[in-house]
């Protein structure tokens, strides 16, 4: 990039509406408020979802795994697994070949819990594409996932660099 163009993409990304990362966030958000609208009469917060969502796809990862699955600081898993546990919805066990490793697991209410809050799930993604052909949702899936792939290692080096909060 020369200097010339510099302030020509700047102003470019001033603009908020012209940042991916930015219209990344505020889906997000939407997609969170609009899930949890209908999570949280059933006792399941945004927080506690994302991690109920992991571990209903796999049962028994650890502590540490399910943090990096979810993309939150070790800390705040604690935290939020401490309430799972509180609300029945998961037990923590000492792993049996190191007793440094806890492994997460979910309870029978969080499986029964699975099968109500799915469906959610599925009306919550038709609302955010509505109006889009099915061409476009696979091709849109797909740029995400690219995107996500393209800034994964840089965003595990955070992380592993920022250590617990």
């Amino acid at each position: 990039m020369t200097v010339a163009t510099q302030p020509r993409v700047s102003e470019f990304y001033a603009k908020p509406e012209s940042s991916l990362g930015y219209l990344c966030r505020i889906g997000f958000r939407n997609f969170s408020r609009v899930l949890e609208k209908r999570t949280l009469p059933m006792g399941v917060t945004a927080g506690q979802w994302r991690f109920l969502r992991v571990l209903w796809a796999e049962d028994g990862l650890s502590q540490r795994e399910l943090s990096r699955r979810v993309g939150m600081r070790e800390p705040t898993t604690v935290v939020a697994l401490k309430s799972l546990e509180k609300s029945g919805y998961i037990r923590r066990v000492p792993n049996t070949v190191d007793r440094r490793i806890t492994n997460v697991f979910v309870t029978q209410s969080a499986r029964d819990l699975e099968l109500k809050l799915l469906p959610f799930v599925a009306e919550v993604n038709d609302m955010a594409i509505a109006g889009l052909s099915q061409a476009e949702v696979d091709q849109l899936r797909t740029l995400l996932c690219h995107v996500i792939d393209n800034l994964q290692d840089e965003a595990d080096s955070v992380m592993r660099r920022a250590g617990p909060e």
